[in-house]
């Protein structure tokens, strides 16, 4: 039986920790803004919420700051970010300390998470000296055609529950040597590690004297949020959360001319042929499949497995699943942590109706734990479910541990059967045909945003850019060349001749 805190005990760490990291503790016994552990349900602190008015300061602030951010030269720039990546590895353990209080992630994945912090910070760093433009042959005697990139302006940062802090790194260290300010309303579930995170940047450009204004903390619901949604001093407006809430923000932004990097839903699928490594699919299928419980974007979702191998194949998932410790996240034995809230259980336990009702069978899991020792807090076991067709549920993404199997005999419908869902994420493949690997990864397989080859769909390193197509909204952060999203192009063409000669021979004087 798993081991969980005191009542109490979650609330006044969380204070230490925050006072080591420099961040004020929560002091409002009736805020609206309520941060409260799924590990045990108890509210471990309040907050206000932002006012138009401080929005509206926020917004101001970083503006005017912007005009003179964008004119620091960007290795400059990078100073800060560097800083703030050796403020993450000095408070590694307390970063992530709040990431499992808040958000339920058990400890290693809460340290692999503030560990992708300091990688993009330090990969942010090496951007700073290669925002590189082009140079294009002119077709014009005497000129010069190339392309520079400057400055966007204010972003704005809206980020989920489930990665408290590396989805607001991803978009701050790039903007902010992309020459950039940010406003950051981060989920009004995880309002402590926001905290720490403003407090750990507020000290890294004190400490390298760069202006306070580059960043500036929003919290609250929803109506906060909206305020960046609709300003128009906001250029930038990255969002990430539901297809929902996408359909929301996309239009507003875009009948303002703003720009918005949208990073949605994703219904992850994994097809495994009969080629596969089943030692090898095993593993990535249990971790991308229970790990945080089900609540990443790119959680698999729906397994696609060929006929043949399906019946040992989900032997053997089973097995895995009915071994994984469940518990405290708090607990170093632990892999598998609580679900966020109600409504996520409500979710979980809907959706596995459903599945039924469509005649979907459930191999394993679907029950609870701790519910006679917690009056809030949810856990549940990873559910693996059989199903006779990809149904109006299998289409639908539940934010928790249920992933269903689908079998196929023909590679093309194994294709087109992980394609037919609206959303288009992560995607993998479990196989040693390189034929069938090389089509998964072609323009006629895959057509979401990742696809692996031999491993599962969850893990996405910082290196390459982020993102999925369809409903998952288009965006792409982090690595690549998404930091262009952050920048605006200038095409620019220099006459160096003592002629005019204009461009398709035209002819005017």
């Amino acid at each position: 039986m798993s081991s969980f805190p005191v009542s109490g005990e979650l609330a006044v760490r969380a204070a230490e920790v925050l006072a080591r990291l420099g961040a004020d503790a929560p002091s409002s016994p009736d805020g609206p803004v309520v941060s409260r552990s799924p590990i045990t349900g108890e509210v471990i602190g309040r907050l206000e919420a932002s006012t138009a008015r401080e929005v509206d300061d926020a917004i101001s602030s970083a503006a005017r700051t912007f005009t003179d951010w964008r004119l620091v030269p960007a290795p400059q720039r990078g100073a800060v970010v560097a800083r703030l990546g050796q403020l993450l590895t000095e408070h590694k353990d307390d970063l992530a300390y709040l990431v499992t209080v808040e958000a339920g992630k058990v400890t290693s994945e809460a340290l692999g998470e503030v560990q992708e912090m300091i990688d993009i910070c330090q990969f942010a760093v090496g951007l700073s000296r290669q925002l590189y433009g082009k140079t294009m042959a002119s077709e014009r005697p005497g000129h010069r055609l190339s392309e520079t990139w400057h400055p966007l302006g204010v972003v704005g940062v809206i980020s989920a529950f489930n990665f408290p802090v590396a989805v607001w790194s991803w978009n701050t260290a790039i903007a902010l040597v992309a020459g950039d300010t940010v406003v950051w309303k981060p989920s009004e579930i995880t309002p402590l590690t926001a905290l720490a995170c403003d407090a750990l940047l507020r000290r890294a450009a004190a400490d390298v004297g760069a202006p306070a204004g580059i960043h500036h903390l929003i919290q609250g619901p929803r109506e906060v949020g909206e305020r960046l949604v609709d300003d128009p001093r906001v250029a930038l407006l990255s969002a990430t959360g539901s297809v929902r809430m996408g359909r929301e923000i996309g239009p507003r932004v875009a009948a303002r001319f703003g720009r918005s990097l949208l990073e949605l839903g994703g219904n992850n699928g994994a097809v495994v042929t009969e080629h596969a490594d089943l030692d090898l699919a095993v593993r990535g299928i249990v971790f991308s499949a229970a790990g945080t419980a089900g609540q990443r974007c790119t959680s698999l979702r729906r397994l696609i497995v060929h006929s043949s191998v399906a019946d040992e194949l989900v032997d053997r998932i089973g097995k895995a699943y009915e071994q994984l410790p469940i518990g405290s996240p708090l607990d170093e034995t632990t892999l598998v942590g609580p679900l966020v809230h109600r409504a996520a259980f409500t979710a979980f336990e809907d959706a596995l109706a459903k599945a039924k009702a469509d005649g979907g069978e459930i191999v394993t899991g679907g029950g609870t734990r701790f519910a006679d020792q917690l009056d809030d807090a949810y856990y549940v076991e990873p559910a693996l479910v059989r199903m006779p067709a990809q149904t109006s549920v299998v289409h639908e993404e539940t934010f928790a541990p249920i992933l269903y199997v689908l079998t196929y005999d023909d590679f093309d419908d194994a294709i087109a059967l992980h394609n037919e869902v609206p959303q288009g994420l992560s995607s993998a493949i479990f196989t040693t045909n390189q034929r069938e690997a090389e089509r998964f990864l072609s323009a006629d397989g895959s057509d979401c945003g990742i696809a692996n080859v031999n491993l599962g769909t969850s893990g996405a390193e910082i290196g390459g850019a982020f993102g999925g197509e369809k409903e998952t909204g288009g965006g792409r952060e982090s690595g690549s060349d998404a930091w262009k999203t952050y920048m605006r192009r200038s095409t620019n063409t220099v006459n160096y001749s003592t002629e005019l000669p204009l461009a398709q021979g035209v002819n005017f004087l």
